[in-house]
């Protein structure tokens, strides 16, 4: 049997993305978030989740994908303290579908020669469906979501 890894999917827009689900402490309905004076874009603000402040980033801005409209099923991914350091950090998506097992079979690694700003936070791409035809695989990018918030810089618990 082929060895497999377990990742969430989610999306963003109308792409749909994955991230290591042993990064994800949980996932919780968008809430109001007070925003910060002076915070950088990507920083929506903060949440009070049952009595901790965890800072809530747009990771849609971080990314420089363009905006939906629709926000009827955003939801908040709340990270693992350590993903930042030992900060309480969630990252805003348009919406959760599933954890889903994927086999190593599943996963094509990203070519180096891709220039592109996000590509070094490109894990892999997750294909799923029938690869016989074409029309039925769907393909999931695989963030490296560790190395989007380490790339912050240093970053401060609000």
């Amino acid at each position: 049997m082929a060895a497999s890894v377990d990742v969430v999917e989610f999306q963003l827009g109308k792409e749909h993305y994955a991230l290591d689900i042993k990064i994800a402490r949980e996932i919780v309905e968008m809430m109001p978030i007070t925003p910060l004076p002076r915070a950088p874009g990507y920083l929506a603000g903060i949440i009070n989740l049952r009595g901790e402040i965890t800072n809530i980033i747009d990771l849609r801005n971080l990314l420089g994908l363009p905006g939906s409209g629709d926000s009827e099923n955003r939801k908040i991914v709340v990270l693992m303290p350590e993903v930042a350091g030992g900060s309480n950090v969630g990252i805003i998506v348009d919406d959760v579908h599933s954890v889903i097992s994927v086999r190593e079979d599943q996963i094509e690694r990203i070519n180096d020669s891709i220039t592109s700003s996000i590509s070094s936070y490109i894990k892999a791409i997750i294909k799923i469906g029938d690869a016989e035809s074409a029309k039925t695989e769907n393909l999931i990018i695989w963030l490296d979501v560790q190395k989007v918030i380490n790339d912050l810089g240093n970053y401060q618990s609000a």
